[in-house]
């Protein structure tokens, strides 16, 4: 027997390849399958299931090509509604892989179709449980996802509240548990950095496990804090639930090398959304005009997610070198699966042909701190709520608003105003930059390093605001 987690850390996302004597089982496939067919040939293994824990709503899964070009079921929990042929298991149906057999545990809290996998090993012993979004390492699933006109986030939660207490709090201690998320997830709010624990550690760390809590308890504390969920959740699970474009053909149409001419032709013909990938240090010396950075090197995925409302916007990329296939992937990750195009050599081939460029005014923490010993300077803080309240600069010119509403809170910026924008490290507070340079407000100045690095200055405790202070 063996099983691989496949963990992508742009999503912070599980997925996982179970062997055994031959047979194969993978659960909640990415959607670039291909890795899960080369895997399974270099074993001479044959890939005979694919299970999905739900219908998810904050990645495409690769279920549907993977059935494709495999010729597995597509396994889903009871009554998951689907556009494609799917087997809809029962609670307790078993499923056999080679000499282990897959248990299905029907879990609805998440959504109503949830399930989680308990994977019975050669010797009939209880080994893992492959809990989707069910349970986390040191969370469990939001439960407002699958709200309907007769059922609320309550409902939900009370429905986990029971999945959870009798179907995994029972189970014993040493079972493995593999999650589909970790931290950085949209999908919980407490996620544990690790990706794989025991049924014990769980019970013993895991605030909403606790043997003693009540029912309500659990509801109150399940529901507290939780941010409402990014705009292209209810997107994916669409597109997961219906089907969507083939991958091979995204790539193809959209990792093509375009000229500078081309490339700022289908800007103007085709309204096409300019995305600069590359870092934030290159991003602020020099970009093309209009363009919005988010860039690789960070939570590329889910911020492309949040952050551009129109999933089928057309895209064309700045990207670096040698990257081009990555970010049209990854875009495609989330379902935007419009991408036009890249520019054939990056900014240097835009500087050579002489068009017009920008940049984004960057200081230092340390400059920042000197400056605001003299002026009175307006801060935009973007970083997300709870970040904000644990710690924040004590100046009555601070602005805060998170990075994820950004698109909806513009009314709140004066353009007349310089606003020092910083984030928690520096990634956000660029994205926030190129969003707002994009809409014409101009007086932005990036301070670089972000709250990390004005900790570290002179401003000293007293300049900052913690609970103990509030």
């Amino acid at each position: 027997m063996k099983i691989e987690q496949i963990y992508t850390s742009c999503l912070a996302q599980g997925a996982y390849y179970i062997e055994s004597n031959g047979e194969v089982a993978i659960i909640d496939p990415l959607r670039e399958t291909q890795q899960y067919v080369d895997k399974a040939a270099a074993n001479n293994s044959t890939i005979k299931f694919i299970f999905e824990t739900h219908i998810h709503a904050d990645f495409v899964s690769g279920h549907v090509d993977l059935a494709k070009k495999t010729g597995a079921t597509i396994v889903f929990g009871p009554n998951a509604n689907t556009a494609f042929n799917c087997y809809n298991a029962s609670d307790n149906e078993e499923f056999k892989v080679g000499n282990i057999t897959i248990k299905v545990l029907h879990t609805p809290g998440h959504t109503l179709e949830s399930v989680t996998y308990l994977l019975i090993d050669e010797n009939g012993q209880h080994h893992a449980v492959f809990t989707g979004d069910t349970l986390f390492l040191g969370d469990v699933g939001r439960p407002d996802l699958a709200i309907k006109s007769d059922l609320t986030e309550r409902d939900l939660a009370g429905m986990l509240f029971q999945s959870l207490r009798t179907k995994i709090m029972t189970l014993d201690d040493a079972v493995i548990v593999y999650p589909a998320h970790g931290a950085g997830s949209a999908c919980g709010k407490n996620l544990s950095k690790e990706t794989v624990g025991t049924i014990g550690d769980q019970k013993n760390t895991n605030y909403a496990l606790r043997s003693d809590m009540t029912k309500d308890e659990f509801v109150n504390e399940v529901l507290e804090g939780i941010s409402p969920p990014p705009q292209y959740f209810a997107k994916n699970a669409k597109m997961n639930q219906n089907g969507y474009s083939d991958l091979d053909q995204v790539l193809s149409t959209g990792n093509q090398p375009l000229s500078v001419a081309a490339f700022e032709e289908l800007a103007k013909t085709k309204n096409a959304l300019i995305l600069d990938v590359r870092t934030q240090q290159d991003f602020v010396k020099t970009h093309i005009p209009g363009a919005i950075f988010i860039g690789l090197n960070g939570s590329f995925a889910p911020w492309v997610g949040a952050l551009i409302s129109d999933i089928n916007q057309p895209i064309l990329l700045v990207v670096p070198d040698g990257m081009s296939e990555e970010a049209v992937t990854r875009l495609a990750r989330v379902g935007y699966d419009n991408t036009l195009g890249y520019l054939e050599g990056g900014m240097d081939a835009w500087m050579a042909s002489g068009k017009e460029t920008d940049q984004i005014n960057s200081i230092s923490a340390e400059e920042f701190s000197k400056k605001s010993k003299t002026d009175k300077l307006s801060v935009l803080d973007v970083r997300k709520d709870g970040e904000y309240a644990s710690m924040h600069l004590k100046m009555d010119t601070v602005q805060h608003f998170a990075l994820d509403y950004i698109n909806h809170q513009m009314d709140q910026i004066d353009a007349k105003k310089t606003y020092h924008i910083h984030c928690a490290g520096g990634y956000r507070s660029v994205i926030a930059a190129s969003i707002l340079k994009a809409r014409g407000y101009h007086k932005i100045v990036d301070i670089a390093g972000g709250f990390a690095a004005l900790k570290k200055t002179d401003l000293g405790l007293s300049e900052f605001v913690c609970p103990s202070t509030l």
